[in-house]
C-alpha cells in the first residue's frame, strides 16, 4: 500500500489528529540575515548560505538517486517523507526533478513534517531567492494558505500531491503506517534540534520503510549515523556540500530480526 493511501484516505482520527496539530502549531519567528531566513527557535539557517538549491539537489535528490529511479520508475507513484517542511525548498526541487524526469502518468506523494510552518508572508520572501524555481514556487505559494489550512494540496494537475503534517516529528511519524521510498531527513543541525534527532525517530523511520528505501542528510553526526544503524540503516559517509565535510546517505537494510 502506497504511502499517500494514508494520506488521502485518512481515517476520522487521523484527520481529527492532524486538525488538533495544525490548530496547536505555532509558526516559525524568523529573521532576515542578509537576505536570509535564519530560525531564532533553533539559531539555525533555513538552507546553505552558499547555495541553497545546488546544496538541496546534491544531498537530497542525488544522495536518493532520483533522476536515475524517476527516469525508470515501473510504479505509477512514488513516495517521499521528510522531517522538516521549512521554506519548501526541498519539495520544490523534487518537483521540479519529478516533472522533468518521472512519466507523465506517474504521482508523486510527498509528505513532511513541520512543528513551525512558516507564515505566508515569510514563505514568499523565502521562494523569492530561487528565479529558477519560480514557476513551481507560485503553483506552491498559490495553496500555502490551504495547506495550512487542511494540510494536503493537490499540484500540477495531479501529478504531485503533497500533505504536511504539523507538529513533532517522531510524533507525525507514529501516525502513519504505509512505507515510504525516501527520505529527506533534513531539519536543523543536530546541536541545534538535539530534540528532533533521537533514536525514536530513527525506529520511525525503519518501522515506515521497505527494502529498496533509501535517505539522504546534510549532516554526519555520529549520533545520527549511529542511530540510522541501530535502526537497521545501512550508511555511507559521502563527501559534504560546499564548506560541509561529510553527509550520509544509504539504505534500508532491515532491522535485527531480518524484516
Amino acid at each position: 500500500m502506497a504511502l499517500y493511501a494514508c494520506f488521502w484516505a485518512l481515517s476520522t482520527t487521523n484527520k481529527n489528529i492532524n486538525l488538533h496539530m495544525m490548530q496547536t502549531t505555532a509558526q516559525a519567528v524568523l529573521e532576515w540575515r542578509d537576505g536570509l531566513p535564519y530560525s531564532t527557535a533553533f539559531d539555525d539557517i533555513y538552507f546553505s548560505s552558499e547555495d541553497g538549491l545546488l546544496e538541496t539537489e546534491y544531498v537530497f535528490i542525488q544522495g536518493n538517486v532520483l533522476n536515475n529511479r524517476w527516469q525508470s520508475l515501473a510504479d505509477s507513484s512514488f513516495s517521499i517523507t521528510e522531517t522538516g517542511f521549512g521554506t519548501g525548498l526541498n519539495f520544490l526541487c523534487a518537483c521540479k526533478t519529478w516533472l522533468e524526469h518521472a512519466p507523465e502518468n506517474a504521482v508523486l506523494h510527498f509528505s513532511s513534517a513541520e512543528k513551525y510552518p512558516l507564515s505566508p508572508a515569510d514563505m514568499h520572501k523565502a521562494l523569492q531567492q530561487w528565479h529558477s524555481l519560480e514557476a513551481i514556487a507560485n503553483e506552491l505559494l498559490a495553496q500555502y494558505e490551504t495547506l495550512l489550512n487542511t494540510g494536503m494540496v493537490i499540484l500540477f494537475n495531479g501529478r504531485i500531491r503533497l500533505q504536511v503534517l504539523f507538529g513533532d516529528a517522531t510524533v507525525c511519524l507514529s501516525k502513519l503506517d504505509t512505507k515510504t521510498d525516501a527520505w529527506f531527513l533534513d531539519g536543523f543541525a543536530p546541536s541545534k534540534n538535539p530534540e528532533m534527532w533521537q533514536q525514536a525517530l530513527f525506529e520511525q523511520m525503519a518501522r515506515l520503510s521497505h527494502s529498496e528505501t533509501t535517505f539522504a542528510t546534510f549532516t554526519s553526526a555520529g549520533m545520527v549515523r549511529r542511530g540510522l544503524t541501530a535502526a537497521g540503516f545501512k550508511v555511507n559517509k559521502q563527501p559534504g556540500f560546499g564548506k560541509k565535510r561529510e553527509m550520509i546517505n544509504g539504505y534500508f537494510a532491515g532491522n535485527h530480526d531480518g524484516c
